[in-house]
């Protein structure tokens, strides 16, 4: 198929664009196949250059033989297009629902895409599991990577190396997997440093409404446990939901079968239900009412705040088994590719300080979702202003973005990433020209060669000028656990996505640039206080008369 198909008017002149606390723009409107272009000759404008794949959807209204296309965008932008002719906007229109819709992996614009930048560190090798098994090996000797994924036939969505306990083989993993949703025996997480305790995640057992049995899942888990210690099961699903698996053929570990394990449920919401609570959310941020009461209704409402504070408190459960029971745990719900990361992810953001730091946080995002399986491609295909009925889209990724600011928040110098950094991450989900968020698995980025064909994220972000911009100027290394806050109150709505293109955050850009102006001033004299102390020092010594009493 070629792009020129789907572009009926491939430029227009005189194009008014409207955008968010921008001035407005007259110029010429280009459709190329991966880009919505509008460039003017007025000094001092900003080109538009959107990605198609950006787009969430449109909408159309006339005047006259004046058109206007409304671009509803996926980082949840809303921008204007006044386009002369009635002909043009509705070609420019069908153009863009055509283009912003296409489906074909190998079209999408990270495959065209070339770097104006030069490639100092390849962002695909940076986070291989065997390099990340080598800092577990410096800890510990008890888990082995295992190789018995490697042509993905076990667990389609699990990566080709694993870390599993030493005393396990890899025939034991295949019949786990056979009892485990879609393959995903449980893993290795996280290994806790301090006490040796870990962290695995896995997806719900195949009980049945029999009760079927599986000695050799018995034997791998077990293996994770010190002599006369117990585990904690966190289950992601109410104890009514994981009930309900039973007669579809899942279920849950039973106290019988697994009785040094304590199964603990929790109400992590479903995706589903994330997908209309996004809407709802991003509807009552737009609302121009001015109505307390509306705004505060609507808030509550959408659930995104209960949605948080479900996750973090979860996440919060797991991190204390782990650092004060002294216990090892296993995180699952129905498939572990949605809340089971959720929460394997933030419990290490809370227990790990590496993980906390720019590379460390890129890390995780790799190891707990990328190479976890997390759907990339299927959840984050619609935002919240797509018209079509969603299918599996979930901003399921985006909830944990949102978790990671709270805590962010709550301890604003424990963390050397910024809040930038998160909304960069979140944005590239969606919508981006490097390849790393395409694709589902580890699995289909091999089959589509994307580490040949497309550059890694990480690769951009990892530049010196870049890590500069997203390094948060408050940062000071903490090496302790951090416990956040999930009372209601401590939660807060994350303005720097849900509100920043409804009002202008000139206040907050100078706010911030001070404070920078503050602490680099204040280093400076801590510099100077430092070398005076220097030269008194040597003075005293080269003099005794000058000793301070």
């Amino acid at each position: 198929m070629e792009f020129a198909e789907l572009i009926k008017t491939p430029r227009v002149d005189g194009v008014v664009l409207h955008r968010p606390f921008m001035p407005t723009v007259e110029g010429t409107l280009c459709l190329t196949g991966h880009h919505l272009i509008l460039s003017s000759r007025q000094d001092n404008t900003e080109e538009l250059w959107l990605l198609h794949s950006n787009i969430d959807s449109i909408e159309k209204r006339f005047v006259g033989s004046l058109g206007t296309i409304i671009v509803k965008c996926k980082d949840l932008r809303v921008i204007q297009l006044d386009i002369p002719g009635m002909e043009e906007c509705l070609n420019i229109a069908n153009s863009i629902e055509a283009l912003s819709t296409l489906d074909i992996l190998s079209l999408m614009y990270p495959f065209f895409y070339r770097p104006m930048f030069e490639v100092i560190e390849d962002g695909w090798k940076s986070f291989l599991p065997q390099d990340a098994f080598k800092d577990l090996e410096t800890m510990t000797d008890e888990w082995r990577l295992s190789e018995v994924n490697k042509d993905f036939s076990v667990c389609p969505s699990y990566p080709p190396l694993v870390a599993v306990p030493k005393d396990v083989d890899d025939d034991i993993l295949r019949k786990v997997a056979s009892f485990r949703h879609g393959g995903r025996f449980p893993v290795l997480s996280y290994y806790h440093k301090k006490n040796g305790m870990v962290m695995m995640r896995s997806g719900q057992p195949l009980t049945g409404t029999n009760g079927r049995r599986c000695k050799e899942d018995e034997k791998l888990i077990n293996a994770t446990l010190r002599p006369g210690k117990r585990g904690y099961i966190i289950d992601t699903r109410t104890i009514n939901i994981a009930q309900q698996a039973k007669a579809r053929g899942g279920g849950f570990e039973s106290e019988a079968n697994y009785p040094q394990w304590r199964r603990i449920h929790k109400a992590v919401e479903r995706s589903n239900v994330l997908q209309e609570s996004l809407i709802k959310l991003v509807e009552a941020c737009n609302d121009q009412s001015h109505s307390m009461d509306r705004w505060l209704s609507k808030l509550e409402a959408s659930n995104w705040q209960s949605h948080v504070k479900e996750i973090l408190t979860t996440a919060c459960l797991a991190a204390q088994c782990i650092d004060r029971e002294g216990a090892s745990v296993l995180v699952h719900g129905t498939e572990g590719a949605d809340s089971t990361l959720q929460v394997t992810s933030l419990a290490q953001i809370i227990l790990d300080p590496a993980c906390r730091t720019i590379r460390g946080f890129q890390g995780l995002v790799e190891r707990e979702w990328l190479q976890a399986g997390h759907p990339f491609q299927q959840r984050c295909a619609q935002s919240a202003y797509s018209n079509s009925k969603p299918r599996q889209e979930a901003p399921v990724f985006l909830l944990f973005l949102d978790c990671v600011w709270q805590i962010l928040r709550q301890f604003p110098c424990s963390f050397e990433f910024s809040e930038s950094f998160l909304v960069l991450v979140f944005e590239h989900s969606y919508a981006s020209q490097f390849g790393t968020f395409l694709g589902n698995s580890t699995a289909e980025r091999a089959k589509l060669s994307l580490p040949e064909k497309t550059v890694s994220l990480w690769s951009w972000v990892n530049r010196p000028q870049e890590l500069e911009r997203l390094t948060n100027p408050l940062y000071e290394a903490n090496s302790l656990v951090i416990w956040p806050s999930v009372a209601p109150q401590s939660l807060l709505l994350w303005e720097g996505v849900f509100l920043r293109w409804n009002r202008s955050s000139k206040c907050l850009d100078e706010a911030y640039e001070e404070m920078v102006h503050i602490i680099e001033y204040n280093k400076e004299l801590q510099n100077k206080v430092n070398s005076l102390r220097r030269q008194l020092a040597q003075l005293e010594t080269e003099d005794p008369l000058l000793q301070t009493p």
